[in-house]
């Protein structure tokens, strides 16, 4: 546990610092501008805006997590991290955990706070903002455990953040559709599924995570 602290203490200071896998701001400045712009683009029928708003502020918290593929992981891999670790004993799977949650500190709270002003200027009812709200709230944890998946698979190739764009955006696809599906009126059930798909996703994305490291040291 104390070196698990130790990793999560390392990763955050890295994501808020100006180092190789810093800016973290990058993926809250994104979700800002995709809600200001997106009334401009739609025109000021606020009933429109009302109706896709939520579904455009979570395709924006989507492309958001994914901003950060290429520095999760590559970075470290470079650097040989990931070799020392191992030779201390300390597995993949624990540093890439530690990685996730790191990865969702540094976007999910800052968009659920950005999501006030994004649901203002779209005009969504204080109903549909906390269903929005407990979306990102169980989404995002799945968001940040599939874009540290995607970064280590294409951590050794070139490239990788192209392609990673690429992988992520199907694998996403069922957090996009529960998550913008549970901004209906009756959400409860599209609200369990979010919660399950971001389950799987943290479950699953250490294992594999750790197994694609391996793989680009071999």
């Amino acid at each position: 546990m104390k070196v698990f602290s130790a990793l999560l203490r390392r990763d955050l200071v890295a994501m808020f610092g100006s180092g190789a896998r810093g800016g973290a701001f990058l993926p809250l400045l994104f979700f800002l501008a995709v809600a200001t712009l997106y009334p401009f683009a739609v025109g000021s029928d606020a009933q429109l805006l009302a109706r896709t708003g939520g579904g455009v502020l979570w395709v924006a918290a989507l492309l958001a997590a994914l901003l950060p593929i290429e520095r999760l992981v590559r970075p470290d891999l470079d650097l040989g991290l990931f070799d020392q670790l191992a030779l201390r004993g300390v597995a993949e799977e624990a540093s890439i955990a530690a990685r996730i949650i790191a990865h969702w500190l540094s976007f999910g709270p800052p968009l659920m706070l950005a999501a006030l002003p994004g649901a203002a200027l779209m005009g969504l009812s204080g109903e549909t903002l906390l269903a929005l709200e407990l979306g990102l709230l169980i989404g995002t944890p799945g968001l940040a455990a599939l874009g540290t998946l995607v970064s280590a698979l294409t951590a050794a190739l070139r490239s990788g953040a192209a392609l990673g764009g690429l992988l992520a955006i199907p694998l996403a696809i069922p957090l996009l559709i529960f998550g913008a599906g549970s901004l209906d009126g009756n959400g409860d059930g599209a609200l369990a599924l979010t919660g399950a798909a971001s389950l799987v996703l943290l479950a699953l994305a250490p294992f594999a995570s750790g197994a694609a490291i391996r793989a680009a040291r071999e």
